[in-house]
Order: C-alpha cells, then sequence, then structure tokens
C-alpha cells in the first residue's frame, strides 16, 4: 500500500490548482518575490558555489591524494614566489 504524499513545491514555483485569481496573483507575488531574492543574493550564492567546490575538492583528494598533494605544493611554491617577488620589488 503506496501512501501518495504531496510533492514539495519549491518557494520560486506557483503551486496548481489555485481557482481564486486574487490567491493566484498572491501565489505568483510571492514567487517571483523568492525568486528575485535567489537570484539577487549574491553572498548566499557565492557560498553555495564555494561549498560545492570544497567539497568536489575533497572527493578529489580522496580519490588521488597524490595528485592533491602536488597541487598543494604548487599552489605554496607559487603564493611564496609570488611574496618574494613583491617583498624583493619593493626593497629595491
Amino acid at each position: 500500500m503506496s501512501s501518495l504524499r504531496p510533492v514539495p513545491v519549491p518557494k520560486t514555483a506557483v503551486p496548481l490548482g489555485i481557482a481564486d485569481p486574487v490567491e493566484q496573483a498572491r501565489a505568483e507575488l510571492k514567487a517571483a518575490l523568492a525568486a528575485i531574492e535567489v537570484k539577487a543574493n549574491l553572498p548566499r550564492r557565492l557560498s553555495e558555489a564555494v561549498d560545492e567546490r570544497v567539497t568536489e575538492a575533497r572527493e578529489s583528494a580522496r580519490r588521488n591524494p597524490a595528485a592533491a598533494a602536488a597541487v598543494v605544493v604548487g599552489v605554496a611554491a607559487t603564493v611564496g614566489l609570488t611574496v618574494w617577488a613583491l617583498v624583493r620589488a619593493y626593497t629595491r
């Protein structure tokens, strides 16, 4: 026996089956404002993108630890050389 559960509606979608035109307009306005908030909230979008990239990097490091170590060494060397070059240019 399978129970039919309602499918959750995203906050940026308008639910189906609204007969009252006023309620339909309110639902459309609510969905439009939610979509604008999702689109315009740059700090949240940036945070989600960073979290996604960190997860991908961890998965990659778990699959190939030697490549991850090589990337860490390469980034550290690049940062070190950049700092050295900037200090050397500043002291001359």
